[in-house]
C-alpha cells in the first residue's frame, strides 16, 4: 500500500535566541535547532506552522 508523500518545509534559524523569553527558546529547541544559520526540514503541519508563527523574528522559511 502506497502512502501519500508528506509535504516538507525547510526552516532556517537566522537570529539568536539570547535575550528572548523562555517560551521562545523552547520553541526554537522544539523545532530542532542547535546552532545559528542551521536549516532543518520538518513536515508541513499546522503545529509546525504555529511554532514558526510564534517566532517569526528568529526563523525564516527557505524555499
Amino acid at each position: 500500500m502506497m502512502t501519500a508523500a508528506k509535504k516538507k518545509i525547510r526552516i532556517q534559524y537566522t537570529r539568536s535566541k539570547i535575550c528572548t523569553p523562555v517560551k521562545h527558546k523552547l520553541v526554537v529547541k522544539g523545532l530542532g535547532f542547535t546552532r545559528l544559520n542551521q536549516i532543518v526540514e520538518r513536515e508541513d503541519t499546522p503545529s509546525i506552522r504555529g511554532m514558526i508563527a510564534k517566532i517569526p523574528h528568529l526563523v525564516q522559511v527557505v524555499e
